[in-house]
């Protein structure tokens, strides 16, 4: 009985002694980051963004609200994607009941002012709306489903049914026309003729066709592209300076029939414009997983995703190469994410989850990709709390929050993409030359210890850096008196090399 565990604590100290050694030889040799400063493998397309998915604490009266949109407005992105979604009916479906005997239920008193504070936010920049939850009343059900009279009371069951009451698809039409007619035109007339007045005359410049159509209603690839086609035909005739979105998958390397039915020109009425696919990927570690094991895990992860990518392109190249792409929701989900109970997340969860949007942005660059969107701004327990971008108690960023101000700070479209390397695997670099001439590298570290690298040219530079121990707090930065940088466990760095 004694021999076993002996055998276990040899096994500990051994393993715990290449740890040490692999330290520091670590410390002892720097990996070097080896950048050709006169090879561009590309220019830039790419715009890091995120996006505001609506929920309780982003309400007017909440003790988060004002703090949560100065960081929307801080941030400066463009095409921040705004989503009132499905766990909140009250919040996002502006006529929740069908007309009947000449009286309607169209009704913004509560989704107004988040949508009103969410334009104030981001003015002076582009958005994409997306008021993804059709009105349940429009399906076919075996019964009528109900929804919570609290608005901020969650619910998972709102979207069911797959089949449009109206095959014609009119009546969906006409809503989202008349939606966005109260954005964007100042009113509408309902379906009785009565006019509906809101005074908003909001600019308006993508507007995406529902949500993840691969988990919500379930529609085959011809049903979402008939829906699709049908929305965006109508929303044109009000709006023809509007550019669309479609499909926002949710698993996209479960449904490659999406994309090779959607983005063939053919499916589709003549003139429906297919602007951007969007798309989403979240890492998440299995139940049992400890904290030290998720960095394994989420990076892998990525890299299947960015295999997928690399599908998709394949696939969008071929049908609609004039299409452009937005990974617009990106990050990631806890195992025990909506549990009852107290929600306690390690500090360190916000920095790998930082560090792999940073890595997956920087990769998605190199393949051509637009847009990259941080998943969200606000989650909170009952609705998502780990992929938060700011503290559902106080508004106050996390670090995932501050590596999207750093990638959004430092680089633009139009960059030039160097060909890069460094000699370890758990560190990722880029350099970057920039529209205006600097020479800048990103830095990634993939793992929770830290790695000394040696950057030549970097003495004199200046250092950016999110880490563990800015935390919630916005990136340090100093000057760099060589070219040797630490890079602590799960940072993300920029480093601009001295002239």
């Amino acid at each position: 009985m004694n021999k076993p565990r002996f055998t276990n604590v040899l096994f500990l100290l051994a393993l715990l002694t290449l740890v040490v050694c692999g330290s520091i030889h670590a410390a002892e040799n720097p990996a070097k980051v080896t950048v050709d400063w006169s090879k561009v493998s590309r220019v830039s397309n790419m715009t890091p963004t995120f996006q505001v998915v609506v929920n309780p604490p982003l309400r007017r009266g909440s003790s988060i609200h004002d703090a949560a949109f100065s960081a929307i407005h801080d941030l400066g992105c463009d095409m921040v994607r705004y989503v009132p979604w499905l766990p909140y009916p009250k919040l996002a479906v502006a006529e929740l009941e069908p007309p009947r005997d000449g009286k309607t239920s169209w009704d913004f008193s509560l989704i107004d002012p988040m949508t009103e504070d969410f334009i104030q936010a981001t003015a002076g920049h582009s958005v994409m709306l997306n008021f993804s939850t059709i009105p349940e009343w429009m399906f076919k059900t075996p019964r009528e489903v109900n929804y919570p009279h609290d608005p901020d009371q969650g619910t998972w069951d709102y979207t069911q049914g797959n089949d449009l009451r109206d095959p014609s698809m009119k009546e969906l039409a006409d809503y989202y026309t008349r939606l966005v007619s109260w954005y964007t035109l100042g009113g509408f007339k309902d379906e009785f003729g009565v006019q509906h007045n809101s005074g908003h005359h909001y600019k308006i410049d993508y507007w995406e066709v529902f949500n993840e159509p691969d988990l919500e209603h379930r529609p085959t690839p011809q049903q979402y592209t008939e829906r699709y086609d049908a929305v965006v035909q109508a929303l044109r005739s009000i709006a023809p300076h509007m550019k669309f979105a479609g499909l926002a998958l949710a698993g996209p390397s479960q449904e490659p029939a999406y994309f090779e039915y959607f983005l063939n020109h053919a499916h589709h009425k003549l003139g429906i414009p297919l602007d951007m696919i969007t798309y989403h990927f979240y890492a998440s570690p299995s139940p049992d997983q400890m904290p030290e094991i998720q960095q394994y895990t989420f990076f892998d992860q990525a890299d299947h995703f960015l295999d997928t990518v690399r599908y998709i392109e394949s696939i969008r190249q071929r049908l609609s190469p004039q299409t452009k792409t937005d990974a617009d929701e990106l990050g990631s989900i806890a195992a025990d994410d909506n549990r009852s109970g107290p929600i306690v997340i390690p500090d360190s969860y916000w920095n790998l989850s930082g560090a792999v949007y940073a890595y997956v942005y920087a990769e998605l660059a190199k393949l051509g990709i637009e847009f990259a969107g941080e998943s969200q701004l606000v989650g909170y327990p009952t609705q998502f709390p780990s992929v938060s971008m700011v503290d559902w108690e106080t508004g106050q960023p996390n670090a995932r929050y501050w590596v999207l101000k750093l990638l959004h700070d430092n680089f633009r479209p139009g960059d030039k993409l160097m060909d890069s390397s460094v000699d370890s695997p758990y560190v990722y670099a880029l350099g970057v030359t920039t529209r205006d001439g600097k020479h800048k590298v990103l830095l990634v570290n993939k793992r929770d210890r830290s790695f000394v690298l040696s950057i030549p040219g970097a003495s004199g530079g200046r250092l950016d850096l999110v880490d563990q121990q800015t935390g919630f707090h916005p990136p340090s930065s100093g000057q760099l008196g060589s070219d040797e940088v630490t890079l602590g466990g799960l940072a993300v760095a920029v480093v601009t090399l001295g002239k």
